[in-house]
């Protein structure tokens, strides 16, 4: 394994920061050509065979309070969210994201691309990547596999281990009128529900991207090229004196998070140089603060830390966008391998299981997708202003879902909150949520703590509206599930005494639509504002769009007003994508490599 040390000296390529994205462009662009000095620079530890990664069963414990694996990000209070400080949490170790997320294998919708109106991004020029990325194994009576790859290094497969319950969910969203899609990461398919694949290969491992670009290469010895600096925060990108600026480097610390705690003074800076190219790729809250402690950014925000401007380019830190998700938890009479609550709870003995190699631990609980449109009816209940909003931007497009679901079979926090059982969680997140926020930092020289957040949740009228419905929507399935034994009354509203909306067990016989009085959506409105949160899905805070329209980068990654210096991360997705996002952040790291290959004369 090639670790950066200072022997190695000057590099061809920096990749200031080691997730997703920027592990599939460094691997792809050191493969292309073993001559090209290339380092990945990661502020986390090193995965490498980390079986809290490898194996998908225990994906929650990165998001515990006291994870060294995630950076937990605190936005400032909103009244939006009735005052709370709500956290986002982005990828700690290498790999970024795509080492610690849920492993929900779910694809933007072809329209998505085409929104970002920039040549060489949209639908055509996209899908192709999205298909060379994978290796496709799962099937279906009406599957096309035309619409999928199957020669790429990430496996998308069920991991060897599938819930019963799965079916159950599926019959009875059909009975209640909505499709049952083969395909629902088609590009297309919206509407309805569909089973649900992985990030997962068929031997029940996770695919993230360090294991699936970058340590298959460090491992065969036969690519001395590519090195990583593993628990080294990126202070900044280092420039010339030439016009415009160009990027010469970048200065970085011992990241303080993993060093032992004494008596020190903090870590002194070092220094790396690249000849080529400057790559920032720390996430959508990361990349910001490194640009603006570069000196690119909005001069107003730079001249008060008495940073030097670099680079003029305002939107640096601006159109923050995260999925909206409200999680809804339900008692069950699932029996234990049906959820991950037994392992979850420690019932089930994780050391124990590895050993074993028992095929629940290739699991990730999660079997079941939608992506949902209102009909007329709900539509017309939301009010002109929501009517407005979706005849604008949604009623022209039948393929942009309003809200996403997923159905974890697990209840989704501390399990000595609630009586040993199973427990299945509804979660609704907004598609394409109007609400934007920002991150700017307040301190030239801090990586850890300087930085001011608001996340904008919730700051749309609209997309209230929506999560609004999506409770709605979401209960009415729940409660004809056969294996549904009614709500966990802690993780729902609490209507008042004597409304028709009260919580309760399923009822025997027939089962009506619940009545809602405007009562009980206020009591649903609050509930929402108290309970909403991040879906881990960042983007959009380096945006790919002209800079007069508040962009940062333009179609080739290029940081405006800079040269030598690419943003390749979700940060600069301008526009939101129906999808968890780690396909799009794999895709991104696809076009990078493509890109950055095509400007030194290599085919990638």
């Amino acid at each position: 394994m090639s670790t950066y040390n200072e022997s190695v000296g000057e590099v061809d390529i920096i990749f200031a920061g080691g997730g997703t994205a920027a592990c599939v462009a460094a691997g792809r662009l050191a493969k292309a050509n073993p001559e090209l000095k290339i380092l990945l620079v990661e502020g986390g530890k090193n995965n490498f065979n980390n079986p809290t990664v490898t194996n998908p069963a225990v994906f929650l414990s990165h998001l515990a309070p006291d994870s060294k694996t995630a950076l937990f990000y605190k936005s400032k209070k909103s009244e939006h969210l009735n005052g709370r400080e709500a956290v986002v949490p982005m990828g700690g170790i290498l790999g970024g994201g795509s080492s610690i997320n849920f492993m929900m294998y779910t694809r933007a919708q072809g329209i998505d691309f085409d929104s970002w109106n920039t040549p060489g991004w949209s639908a055509k020029e996209m899908i192709p990547l999205c298909k060379k990325l994978e290796t496709y194994h799962p099937g279906g009576t009406n599957f096309d596999p035309s619409n999928h790859g199957h020669g790429g290094p990430i496996h998308v497969s069920d991991g060897g281990y599938r819930g019963k319950s799965e079916n159950q969910f599926i019959d009875t969203v059909k009975k209640m009128g909505y499709k049952e899609f083969d395909d629902l990461q088609d590009f297309e398919s919206c509407g309805g529900f569909g089973k649900w694949a992985r990030y997962v290969s068929p031997e029940g491992k996770r695919q993230d991207a360090a294991h699936r670009y970058i340590h298959p290469l460090l491992q065969s010895g036969d690519y001395p090229n590519l090195h990583i600096l593993v628990e080294s925060k990126v202070v900044r990108v280092l420039f010339d004196e030439s016009s415009p600026p160009r990027a010469t480097g970048i200065e970085y610390i011992a990241n303080p998070e993993h060093q032992p705690q004494t008596a020190l003074s903090k870590p002194d800076p070092k220094t790396i140089t690249a000849k080529k190219l400057v790559v920032v790729t720390a996430g959508a809250l990361g990349t910001p603060q490194i640009l603006e402690r570069s000196g690119v950014g909005n001069p107003e925000i730079l001249r008060k830390l008495d940073i030097p401007v670099v680079a003029d380019v305002p939107g640096v830190g601006e159109n923050y966008q995260d999925h909206h998700l409200l999680l809804y938890p339900y008692k069950t009479n699932l029996e234990e391998g049906e959820t991950l609550d037994t392992i979850l709870s420690g019932r089930k003995d994780f050391v124990k299981a590895l050993e074993a190699k028992d095929p629940f631990l290739g699991w990730n609980g999660i079997d079941v997708a939608g992506k949902i449109r209102p009909t007329e009816s709900e539509i017309a209940s939301m009010g002109p202003d929501f009517r407005k909003d979706w005849d604008r931007d949604f009623a022209p497009y039948p393929t942009k879902p309003l809200m996403l679901y997923g159905v974890v079979n697990a209840f989704l926090a501390d399990p000595s909150l609630v009586e040993a059982g199973q427990y299945v969680t509804m979660g609704n997140y907004t598609a394409y949520p109007y609400s934007r926020g920002s991150i700017h930092i307040t301190s030239k020289d801090d990586v850890v703590t300087g930085y001011e957040f608001d996340n904008g949740f919730l700051n749309h009228p609209s997309d209230l509206k929506k999560q609004v419905w999506a409770y709605k929507t979401i209960r009415e399935i729940a409660r004809r599930l056969p294996y549904s034994k009614g709500e966990l009354a802690m993780g729902h509203p609490q209507f008042k005494e004597g409304s028709k909306a009260a919580l309760s067990e399923v009822a025997a016989g027939p089962i009506e639509n619940i009545e809602y009085s405007a009562d009980d959506d206020e009591v649903i409105e609050n509930f929402i504002r108290e309970n909403l949160n991040t879906t881990w899905h960042s983007l959009g805070t380096c945006a790919m769009r002209p800079k007069e329209d508040g962009g940062v980068v333009d179609g080739e990654l290029n940081v405006y007003g800079t040269s030598g210096l690419k943003v390749a991360d979700l940060s600069m997705v301008p526009e939101n994508v129906a999808a968890n996002t780690n396909n799009t952040a794999l895709a991104v790291g696809e076009k990078t490599a493509v890109i950055i290959g095509r400007e030194l004369g290599l085919t990638v």
